[in-house]
């Protein structure tokens, strides 16, 4: 593989690129589901292929291949240059790379148990159990269970130089109990929506998900719920649970600090940022309470943005984004980090698979823990709503103005969690809303949540990112707005 890299790297260079890399990958993918006691998905994917990016004359060209073969390998070489080529035609101004060193590393993800080596028996055995379980509780309507597990090796080699071999491993599970009553559908997921939880690792990060100890709680919860008041719209104290608190970094902030998004490149795709460069050092993004990190390193834990390296060879590295409220960083990329007078890149740009150009993604964009437990937090909160777990979400196209909802919320009154409310949504001004955050929970109720569906691009790139938070309370916020 490695001399295949260094072909395609040789043709480029001798047909005109100043600048190639090349990404060799290998990925097999088992997707299994099952719905109301019936195995609903079994897939198994295999994947193989390369992706070329060369600069010529200052601009970007970039070809792919299925076929990894020395004759295609050139051929692929050769497309990319003339892409580049006639990029270079039309491009306003010559794009100027930071510095990188070379490297040459390899990386590899944990993982205890290899999850292609679990039969899957094993595994449909565990997901009908959890099935059978929620559709035994009165008044359970539709159950659906799902993992999922990917394993990929990529080989990045460059004209630097770098020579760089990463393995990974992503393991994720999860389910979902609906009960339909009177007109209206109610649900509960574990241990989050819209597929679960997701890390980096084998076997052993479904294991110790429990799957089977919640369901029973979490349907009885989902039945519950057509029993519950609705949720009163009005202005009040918000607690946050962790896992909606992941969802709500990524949308209102992960999303804005992309750089190359600020900059216009997602403009007629996903919209632009209220980000704009003079706000970097000067913007107080949040209150004091707040700081954020976007952190690809495995020591902040293995989430789906972690990495050794990114897409264009960069180590994995933690960059400060808010500090102490302040707004003090971007996302950026060699290309981008020098739009903001920055020297490097702080290594997000990832592509979904080999037949796709690199972009700027997310890594783990955490916010980082404060002090105290989440029931010191409910005991020092006179009055207010604690909401759990998401359920939809809407957000402007400069990730201004927005609204959630979730699935569970439960009333605070006199410092302690009693009436469970259903349909809960709140909304607000993404700044405005981290400004009234007064109080972010200890790292022991801190966890990495992984998000695997991210979108962005054109054509469309879906790849995963990670958001670590505890909970948090946030003063003053409009509540119920979707029901008023």
């Amino acid at each position: 593989m490695q001399q295949l890299g260094q072909k395609a790297l040789d043709v480029a260079c001798s047909a005109g690129a100043s600048y190639a890399d090349i990404r060799l990958i290998e990925s097999c993918e088992q997707e299994i589901s099952t719905r109301q006691g019936e195995v609903d998905t079994l897939r198994n994917t295999d994947s193989v292929g390369m992706g070329i990016r060369v600069l010529v004359d200052g601009a970007w060209g970039f070809a792919s291949c299925q076929e990894v073969s020395p004759a295609r390998v050139e051929e692929t070489a050769r497309q990319a240059v003339e892409v580049a080529q006639a990029s270079a035609r039309v491009q306003a101004a010559p794009m100027e790379l930071a510095a990188v060193e070379a490297v040459v590393d390899t990386w590899n993800s944990p993982c205890e148990k290899d999850p292609f080596q679990i039969s899957l028996e094993t595994k449909l055995d565990l997901l009908l159990t959890v099935d059978q379980s929620l559709r035994g509780v009165q008044g359970i309507t539709l159950a659906e269970t799902a993992m999922i597990f990917v394993q990929s090796k990529k080989l990045f080699v460059s004209s630097l130089g770098s020579c760089i071999e990463q393995s990974f491993y992503h393991s994720g599970a999860g389910f979902v109990a609906y009960s339909f009553q009177d007109g209206e559908i109610q649900k509960r997921s574990y241990p989050n929506s819209f597929g679960g939880q997701h890390l980096l690792g084998g076997y052993e990060v479904v294991e110790q998900m429990r799957l089977l100890e919640h369901a029973v709680p979490r349907a009885e919860e989902a039945v519950a719920l057509h029993r519950a008041r609705q949720c009163p719209a009005r202005k009040t104290t918000l607690i946050l649970d962790s896992s909606q608190l992941a969802l709500q970094i990524h949308e209102s902030i992960g999303h804005p600090i992309e750089l190359d998004r600020v900059l216009g490149y997602e403009a007629n795709y996903a919209g632009t940022s209220f980000l704009t460069p003079e706000t970097l050092g000067q913007l107080q993004y949040a209150s004091p309470v707040v700081n954020v990190v976007a952190d690809a390193r495995l020591c902040h834990g293995p989430g789906l943005g972690t990495f050794g390296y990114d897409d264009e060879g960069v180590a994995a590295q933690e960059a400060q984004i808010i500090r102490d409220g302040l707004f003090v960083g971007y996302l950026t990329s060699r290309e981008t980090a020098g739009r903001i007078g920055q020297s490097h890149s702080n290594g997000t740009m990832r592509a979904q698979s080999w037949e796709d150009i690199p972009l700027i993604r997310m890594t783990n964009v955490s916010l980082l823990p404060g002090s105290g437990r989440l029931e010191e937090l409910m005991a020092d909160t006179p009055e207010g709503i604690y909401m759990e777990t998401n359920r939809s979400w809407s957000i402007d196209d400069r990730r201004y103005q927005f609204q959630f909802g979730t699935e569970i919320a439960w009333e605070i009154r006199r410092g302690r969690r009693e009436q469970m409310l259903k349909n809960p949504s709140y909304g607000g001004i993404t700044t405005r809303f981290w400004n009234a955050c007064d109080a972010v929970c200890s790292a022991q109720d801190w966890t990495l949540w992984g998000l695997p569906n991210c979108g962005k691009g054109q054509p469309g790139q879906v790849i995963g990112t990670s958001h670590g938070a505890s909970p948090a309370r946030f003063r003053d916020v409009e509540i119920g707005m979707a029901y008023t």
